[in-house]
């Protein structure tokens, strides 16, 4: 190392690592920890703690070496203020902080005195059942951040008050240009975007050319429950708006003359900037759907809106295939489009999909139980598709994914139920698409042979990097053994509740780099209700063994009621150790499990 130039050491080599492999390196031997904390961490203007959550005294390890950082990310779930606090600066201008489950409120103030120069926040706090504590730091925080562009806030909590976001359109930066609220009362919303509208006519009426608020471009609102006097009031006061995106969680059936309608939709034609759409109507102790919303409500969106380049629509009840046809054709630059829950959406929709002038790069039909292998043909008639998600229709078959093995562009693919066998999967291996991400959940007539055929000797098994077998009763240890010598690069395994899977597995995974060299050390790892595991597979998961992984699924096996569990989170703090059985990285990676 002695013989590399310094300049060609720090900008060619040092300056391209991640911080992870960066952290490697300093565990080499000690010139080369010296190399990490005196160059390449004073060195870094961004970095990005996501997958993984750092405690303080870590934190203050790397934060304390980074100079001139301009841009954070953290998932904050060990955080409290004082660390975190202590390495906020003016030159950060992007700072993104999630999962900040024991922040308070007063963080807003550091943040206010601290980082005067943000351009992009946001922010995932916990519901502290303080709302005039959070709007008063709020507003301090939003007077002395005057040249934001870009505010995300949302609230976590069982009983969150969805008021804590009351007059803050009085308080917003004129340079905002997008904005995100997460609770926000239908009623609170109405009167911030008016309040955004009014000075925007206010601002005409003067002859100002251009308005404090008029720069807003993008919207994110999750609500108590969308209405047609909601989209009238954003049509009318914002309508240079590019992005909207819309998800309510009703309590109750809406009151008819309380919800959103056709004319709603018709309502977003005065959006004529409008690139992105998504109305999601959430379920919230009980089925929710737009039941006053059909087939008339999206002609009229697709004709008053044909610039649409993301669709994205939930909750549609009564809508039929020609109402989601009209948008597949005339939305000519339609780029993504995801439907979910469409109880009326059949292969009719996409029956002349290939005479469709749009290019789709991402398709997603979630629980669209009347689709069939025939759509899947018609939708891989394009060729620039790169995400296909098909999780939840139960109708897919073998005969489809012939077509789907010549998408060359396709990098996520999932299949979660379908109906599809050893041979169809044997198929798909012979493919050469470059696949990072593929979910086969609850594909019940899928076995280890199948397993086997998809992963050996094609291309998927060398890129993949997240695999989803959970679920799948015809899998067994074979499968795991396949995974480990043919998926080199795979971070992130789930095979939950697969019943057959026994402690030779952990064994397998646990040694995963011996098999190949260069192979990727697991950082997700989901063995939920895997009933076949002893509690004596627990001692897989010390170390050194399992070095990389970052969060652990054990719920509902004898590996969660042991009293090894504690000295594993001794061993690695940085680990999340789930026991309750919560989906990969605990849904939303909002929960810290302690034994």
């Amino acid at each position: 190392m002695e013989r590399v130039p310094s300049t060609v050491l720090n900008e060619e080599i040092l300056r391209r690592l991640d911080l992870q492999t960066l952290s490697s390196l300093a565990c080499l031997n000690r010139s080369f920890r010296l190399l990490v904390y005196s160059q390449a961490l004073p060195s870094l203007t961004s970095l990005h703690f996501s997958t993984m959550s750092p405690d303080g005294q870590t934190l203050e390890i790397i934060l304390g070496r980074c100079k001139g950082l301009n841009s954070l990310t953290l998932n904050c779930l060990r955080l409290q203020d004082h660390p975190l606090s202590a390495f906020l600066c003016p030159t950060i201008q992007e700072l993104n902080l999630w999962c900040c489950s024991s922040l308070s409120y007063q963080f807003l103030t550091y943040i206010a005195h601290r980082c005067p120069n943000l351009r992009l926040l946001i922010l995932e706090l916990a519901d502290k059942n303080l709302p005039d504590v959070f709007r008063s730091k709020l507003a301090l925080m939003l007077k002395r951040c005057l040249y934001l562009e870009s505010l995300s806030l949302k609230i976590r909590g069982p009983a969150v008050d969805a008021n804590s976001f009351g007059s803050i359109e009085f308080l917003l930066p004129s340079t905002v240009k997008m904005l995100k609220l997460q609770p926000v009362l239908e009623q609170d919303a109405i009167r911030i975007i008016r309040t955004v509208g009014r000075n925007l006519m206010e601002t005409e009426i003067l002859s100002i050319p251009t308005s404090p608020f008029c720069k807003l471009q993008s919207l994110s609102l999750v609500l108590d429950i969308i209405t047609d006097q909601l989209l009238l009031t954003i049509t009318n006061s914002v309508p240079l708006l590019v992005e909207l995106d819309l998800e309510d969680r009703p309590n109750k059936e809406p009151m008819p003359d309380y919800d959103l309608t056709n004319n709603g939709l018709q309502s977003l034609c005065f959006c004529q900037h409008l690139t992105a759409l998504s109305l999601v109507r959430s379920r919230l102790r009980h089925q929710g759907a737009f039941k006053r919303v059909n087939d008339m409500g999206m002609f009229l969106l697709s004709e008053g809106c044909k610039g649409l380049e993301a669709v994205k629509l939930c909750g549609f009840s009564k809508v039929s295939d020609a109402g989601f046809a009209a948008i597949l054709h005339a939305c000519q630059n339609l780029k993504k489009f995801e439907v979910r829950n469409a109880l009326f959406l059949s292969d009719l929709a996409f029956h002349d999909l290939a005479d469709i002038p749009c290019a789709l790069v991402e398709v997603r039909l979630l629980s669209c139980q009347l689709i069939t292998s025939e759509t899947v043909k018609k939708v891989a008639s394009s060729k620039s598709l790169e995400v296909l998600d098909l999780g939840g229709c139960k109708s897919i078959a073998d005969s489809c994914l012939s077509s789907i093995s010549c998408l060359n562009n396709l990098t996520e693919l999932n299949l979660t139920g379908a109906d599809v066998t050893d041979s169809g999967l044997s198929v798909l291996g012979q493919g050469s698409m470059p696949i990072r991400n593929l979910c086969l959940r609850g594909c019940k007539r899928v076995t280890d042979k199948g397993i086997s055929r998809l992963l050996c000797g094609g291309a998927i098994g060398q890129l993949l990097t997240a695999l989803d077998l959970g679920y799948m009763a015809g899998i067994s240890d074979k499968t795991i053994l396949t995974v480990a010598a043919a998926c080199v690069g795979i971070i992130s395994l789930c095979i939950r509740s697969c019943f057959y899977v026994t402690d030779s597995s952990m064994e397998v995974l646990a040694r995963k780099r011996t098999f190949q060299d260069g192979s990727k050390q697991l950082r997700r790892l989901d063995v939920c209700n895997c009933i076949c595991l002893s509690a004596d597979s627990l001692r897989w998961f010390k170390r050194p063994l399992f070095q990389g992984l970052h969060w652990l699924g054990i719920g509902q096996t004898c590996l969660a009621s042991q009293g090894d569990v504690t000295e594993i989170y001794e061993e690695r703090p940085w680990l999340t150790l789930c026991l309750d059985g919560c989906e990969m990285g605990c849904q939303d990676g909002w929960h810290f499990h302690r034994p």
